[in-house]
Formats: structure tokens, C-alpha cells, sequence
């Protein structure tokens, strides 16, 4: 080996040293920096003409291993997921407050049912009545109140999703832009560990985002695909779009969030991504909290229908003067169209003794009122020739009314061995005659109406769907035209069609109570949501949506349309605790002030078995009030420690993954002393043989 030789090769020793020394400094001194990777110089030797020449240094790289970098970062996205989803839904879990306190929600509606049980027992008492209205007016304040929250929980949701898609745009285009960086370093072999290092931050933030895979490039960098395979980055940066809804109601409709590929293809994010920040926000926006809304609202409603049918089988003493209806949302041929059993509508006087008493058979399509007959179309004319002027009944805008002359008041009861009944609801309790809680929308759903019942909207009139897949991505909009035929067989028709309808995901069916329910189809099976209905009935006014309840948000809008009613809660002596005794003798009270069996009534009201409909995944059924808000006590409870246990289990598993990946990636002091004095020795061992090297030049030079 020449000289020369020799002094290349212990030059190239040298120099391979000083950057194996610089890599370890590098190592030491970043040791507590979170988020570095070690790095390592990759050493190979030198040939020349089959002959060793030295070594160099081919690259430096990071130390990674993909497989554990893939673990972490999947554990990462799933404990994003989890987190916000604890976060959010212990939010709207702490709105109703300790299920075991006495100041909780779901205590409130066992103390309204008290609270009318001791009006029972004093029903003269102004305190007892006053308390068992303000437990009353409490229970549907707050139930509004915590509906409320619970869309400003998926209004924050939503906002959130906006600020997560923003951040991912960011992310995409520095990783994009370090891309670069990287394989310009890669083309001239130098060292791009530093943009490397970098990079594998940003990609970390932006697992917890989305789940992710991540490739290397040959030419440098890295590809990054959604786990179904959509391209974010790698040949250009992707681009997602999203735009809020704003303020939030139960019934707003969503929309997609979008992301256009380097090549211009756009896609649903949502199809593509299956955990991430973004998909827990989407979840608890979408199926969580509107679940917890929708069971809240079919409570509530239910509660206040028990009371209103406790109610309107009362009269307060003395009966009031008028008693106006709710809202039927249909008319008066339909809505007084298939009652069975038999009422009785009294005329009283201040004193309680009746002045004017009218018996109605029902029968179907048919009826009596004193005997004499009448058919849904006469009905009102007939019932107030039997009234002879000691009262008059009226229906405008969806709304029957009955009132009495001056000084009279006006009750209605049941006959007690047969009593009225259409769609599960007396005459009265049907009509709302009487009720103790008005709401200023359709409460229930079970309008009692036929396939042959005519529905009063207009035809040319439109309501839009959406269908959204198990992703929560939208599959299509289907906008729905009111037929020209008039019945609801014509409705479901048109609903039903698979051209113009919604027939190609599920199908609308009419119940005997007259609900309207809807079937989708497939496993899983869509979603359908309201996205417009600009129908209006005549002469009630209200929508097909609100008419039928049809969509989970029109159902959860409910829960804050219940208040007391008014002229009660100014006037406690005007709650009906006393029952009308159909038995009085002529001449005989058939109110009497000290009645509490009214009162009785209400506090049992909680006990009675209701018909709850489906609604936020349970599956409703014949269950008293109380025991559904237990159920539903215990299973919001129930869903707060899920998603907490999911949290930390997801947390733990992001933990170790990241733990090894770190004990792998990390910098160990330790190796890096040995390493620094391995390279310290090679540095000297290649100094000596340059001084030797020397030495032998002076030698050959003196000789001559």
C-alpha cells in the first residue's frame, strides 16, 4: 500500500469520526427534548481497485422502526378520539347532576309527584298547591335548560371539528414543505435528519387528528394516506374543507367535511378515517348527544302528558269558565274521528251543581250526544244544540274550545266503565282541554289519524331528507313532494316511493294510534335526518315533521316547549284536584272544594305505564315515568364511565406504545458514552496512522 494510500485512508478514518462524534453530540445533548429521535450515522467502508481505502459516512438517519412508529401512531388517534369524547359527553353527563342527590334532575321528578301527593292530603291549602306548581314549572325549566346545553355541547363540537380541520391543513403543508427540504438533502447526501426529526412531530399532531399510515419516500420524506387509503400527503399536500353550522339546535343539519386529494379528487373524510380528534367530535355531535337530547325530550314529554291526563280527568272548584284545547295539528272531522267509549261534558255553576250535562257514545265513525245522533262533520253543531246556550263549542286553528255562559264553568269527565279513548287518550286528555302543561309544539305523535284520514297539506308542498351512513358521511338528499291525493295513504305513498322518495333506504308506516314510523333498511342501516319541511297543515298550521315527529331532531326539540299553564301558575286555585261526580243526585254539588282525588291522580301519574317511543337507541315501550327516568338516570350514568374506562384505557395503550417507541427512538446516555468513546478511540487510532504516515514521509525525504 502506497503512502498515499495510507494517508487517505486515515483521513477518511478521521473524518468519519469527527461526524460519528457530532451525531452523538447531537444525541447528548438533546436528550431531554421531547420528541426527538436519536440519530445514527450509517458507516461503510471504502474500496478502491478491490483494495480497503478507509470508511465513510454514508448517511445519517433517524433511528425509527415503522412498525412501532405505526403502533403509536394509532394508539395516539384512538386516545384523541376517547379523550374528547369523555370530555364532552362528562359535560352533558354533570347537566343533570348527581343521579343519587336530592338537587339532581331526575330528583326533580320524583318531588313533582310528592309534591301533589300532599296537595291530596290539604287540597284547600294555597302553600301545598303553590309547591307542587313550582316543583312543576322547576322540573320543565330545567329540563329546557339542560336541552340547551346539550346543543351548545355539539355547537362547541362543531366548532372544534372547524379548528381541528384547520390545524390539519397547517400540518399537511409544513409536512409537504419539509418533504421538499428532504429530498433535496437526499440528493446530494446530506444530512436532513434535522427536517426529518421535525417532520415526525408534525405527524404525531396530526395522528391525533385522524388515524394515519405513514410510508417512506426513495427519494426522501414520507407519503401519508387516511387509514381506507386516501392520499394527504407525499405528492403535494390535501386540503380539507369543513364549514360550522353556527348556532346549533336540534334540528341542524351538518355539514361534510371534504378533503380534495393533490390530484383534485374529493372525497368525505369521514369515510376514510375511523379515530382521531376529529371523528370522537363528529361521533358526540352526531349520535352521542343528540341521543342523551332525544331521550331527555321523550321524558319530558311523556311526564307532562301523564300530568295533563291526570289533569283533564280534574276540575278545579268552581270549573272554569272555558276550556281551551291544545293544537291537535288536524282537523276537527279527523281529530273527533274514531273515539270509543263514553264522556260527559257538564255545565256547573259557581256552587259546583250542574246546570246542563251533555252524554257522548262513541262509536267509531259515529256517535251520539244525548241521544241523538251525530257524525264527525255535525258533531259540533249537534253538541251545542244539546248544550242550549249554556255553552258553546268552537274548533279554530286546530283548536276545540269549550265555553261556558256568564257564571258558569265548564268540566268533563269520563264515564268510569267505559271510558273515551282514541289512540290511548280520553276525549278531554285528547283535546287537551285541560291541560296542566301547554307546550307551544306537537308533543306526541299518536294523532289517532287513518290511512283514509285526510292530512290537509298542500300538494306541490316539499320537506327534504338526508341520509347519512354508519361513518356519518352523507349518502344522499331526497326532496319529497305532497301529492295531489289528499289521505294519508297518499302521503306515505309519496314518501314511500323509491324514485321520488325515500323507498330506496327505508319505508314510512302508519301504527294503529296513527304514529308515523320509519324502517331503514340495511345492516348497518342510515340515518335519516329533516333537512327542510316547508309544509304547512290547514287549519293547524304545523309541518308534516312536527305533525308525525318524524326525525330525531324535531323529537329532541320538544324538551324546551313545556311550561305550566299560565292562568294556573298565576292562579294556584285554579289547578284541578277535585274529580266531577257524575253520580250527583239533581240539585246536588258534583264539585266539591275539599276533592283531593284529583290530586291523588297526579301524584300516581309518575306510577302509570305510558307508551314511550323509540328514541336515542332504547327501545321505548309500556314503562311508568319514574322507572324510565331511572333507566335513563342509570344509563347516562353508565355511558359517562364507559366513555371515562374507554379514555383511560385508550390513554394507557397510547402510553406504552409511545414508551417503546421511545425507549427504541430515545437517546440512551449511556450507549451514547460508549459510542462517544468508541469514536474518540477511532479518532485517535486514524490521528496516528496520519503521524505514521508523516513519520515515513520524513524518513523517505532524508534518504535522499
Amino acid at each position: 500500500m502506497s503512502l498515499n494510500a495510507i494517508m487517505n485512508t486515515a483521513t477518511s478514518g478521521l473524518t468519519t469520526a469527527q461526524t460519528q462524534l457530532r451525531v452523538v453530540s447531537d444525541n447528548v445533548s438533546n436528550v431531554n427534548t421531547p420528541g426527538y429521535v436519536r440519530k445514527i450515522a450509517d458507516q461503510v467502508s471504502m474500496t478502491s481497485q478491490g483494495m480497503g481505502a478507509g470508511v465513510e459516512v454514508a448517511r445519517i438517519r433517524l433511528a425509527t422502526d415503522r412498525f412501532l412508529q405505526a403502533a403509536s401512531l394509532n394508539a395516539g388517534a384512538e386516545a384523541a378520539r376517547q379523550g374528547v369524547r369523555h370530555e364532552l359527553y362528562d359535560r352533558v353527563q354533570s347537566l343533570f347532576g348527581d343521579p343519587g342527590g336530592t338537587t339532581g334532575f331526575f330528583s326533580q321528578v320524583d318531588a313533582v309527584f310528592s309534591a301533589f301527593a300532599a296537595s291530596a292530603e290539604d287540597p284547600t291549602s294555597s302553600p301545598r298547591r303553590q309547591d307542587a306548581l313550582f316543583r312543576t314549572q322547576a322540573l320543565f325549566d330545567e329540563a329546557g335548560r339542560i336541552g340547551g346545553q346539550i346543543q351548545a355541547v355539539r355547537e362547541d363540537a362543531d366548532g372544534r371539528i372547524q379548528s381541528a380541520v384547520e390545524k390539519a391543513n397547517n400540518l399537511l403543508q409544513q409536512i409537504e414543505g419539509l418533504n421538499l427540504e428532504i429530498a433535496r438533502a437526499t440528493v446530494v447526501n446530506g444530512d436532513a435528519s434535522g427536517a426529518e426529526t421535525a417532520q415526525s412531530a408534525l405527524i404525531g399532531q396530526l395522528a391525533e387528528l385522524m388515524d394515519i399510515r405513514v410510508t417512506t419516500r426513495a427519494v426522501g420524506g414520507v407519503s401519508i394516506r387516511t387509514g381506507s387509503g386516501t392520499l394527504l400527503a407525499g405528492e403535494g399536500a390535501a386540503t380539507l374543507s369543513y364549514a360550522r353550522a353556527g348556532t346549533v339546535t336540534s334540528e341542524t343539519a351538518f355539514n361534510e367535511i371534504w378533503v380534495t386529494e393533490p390530484g383534485g379528487q374529493k372525497r368525505s373524510l369521514m369515510d376514510t378515517v375511523v379515530s382521531g380528534e376529529i371523528k370522537g367530535l363528529v361521533e358526540l355531535r352526531d349520535i352521542e348527544a343528540p341521543a342523551t337530547a332525544e331521550r331527555l325530550a321523550e321524558l319530558i314529554a311523556r311526564v307532562a302528558d301523564q300530568l295533563n291526563r291526570a289533569h283533564n280527568a280534574n276540575s278545579s272548584v268552581p270549573a272554569p269558565a272555558s276550556l281551551t284545547g291544545r293544537n291537535v295539528g288536524q282537523s276537527f272531522e279527523s281529530a273527533i274521528a274514531g273515539f270509543a267509549g263514553q264522556t260527559t261534558v257538564a255545565v256547573t255553576n259557581a256552587g259546583g251543581i250542574i246546570q246542563a250535562r251533555v252524554d257522548i257514545v262513541f262509536s267509531g265513525a259515529t256517535m251520539t250526544v244525548n241521544g241523538a245522533a251525530a257524525t264527525p262533520a255535525t258533531f259540533l253543531t249537534v253538541l251545542n244544540a244539546q248544550l242550549g246556550g249554556a255553552a258553546t263549542a268552537t274548533f279554530v286553528d286546530g283548536q276545540l274550545t269549550i265555553a261556558a255562559g256568564a257564571g258558569a264553568g265548564v268540566a268533563i269527565a269520563d264515564d268510569p266503565t267505559s271510558p273515551s279513548n282514541k289512540a290511548g287518550r280520553g276525549f278531554s286528555h285528547f283535546f287537551g282541554l285541560n291541560d296542566l302543561i301547554s307546550t307551544d309544539r306537537p308533543a306526541f305523535y299518536e294523532t289517532g289519524m287513518t290511512a283514509a284520514s285526510a292530512h290537509g297539506f298542500g300538494a306541490g308542498e316539499a320537506l327534504s331528507f338526508r341520509f347519512t351512513g354508519e361513518s356519518g358521511s352523507k349518502l344522499r338528499d331526497i326532496n319529497v313532494i305532497v301529492p295531489a291525493g289528499g289521505t294519508v295513504a297518499d302521503l306515505i305513498s309519496a314518501l314511500n316511493d323509491p324514485a321520488t322518495g325515500v323507498g330506496r333506504f327505508g319505508e314510512f308506516a302508519l301504527a294503529a294510534d296513527g304514529s308515523l314510523g320509519f324502517t331503514a333498511y340495511g345492516n348497518p342501516a342510515p340515518t335519516m335526518s329533516v333537512l327542510e319541511d316547508t309544509t304547512i297543515q290547514v287549519p293547524s298550521g304545523v309541518s308534516v315533521t312536527e305533525l308525525f315527529g318524524i326525525g330525531a331532531g324535531v323529537r329532541a326539540s320538544r324538551a324546551d316547549g313545556f311550561s305550566l299553564r299560565k292562568d294556573i301558575r298565576q292562579s294556584p286555585a285554579k289547578l284541578a284536584l277535585a274529580q266531577l261526580n257524575l253520580s250527583a243526585a239533581a240539585g246536588g254539588s258534583a264539585l266539591s272544594i275539599g276533592d283531593g282525588r284529583g290530586a291523588l291522580l297526579l301524584a300516581d301519574a309518575g306510577e302509570q305505564a305510558a307508551n314511550f317511543a323509540p328514541a336515542g337507541g332504547s327501545s321505548g315501550g309500556l314503562i311508568s315515568v319514574s322507572r324510565y327516568a331511572s333507566e335513563l338516570s342509570g344509563e347516562i350514568g353508565g355511558k359517562a364511565a364507559a366513555a371515562k374506562n374507554r379514555n383511560d384505557t385508550a390513554a394507557a395503550l397510547a402510553t406504552e406504545a409511545s414508551g417503546r417507541q421511545t425507549a427504541y427512538e430515545g437517546v440512551n446516555l449511556d450507549e451514547e458514552l460508549v459510542l462517544m468513546t468508541t469514536y474518540q478511540q477511532a479518532f485517535n487510532a486514524s490521528a496516528r496512522l496520519i503521524q505514521a504516515a508523516k513519520d515515513m514521509y520524513d524518513t523517505l525525504l532524508g534518504m535522499i
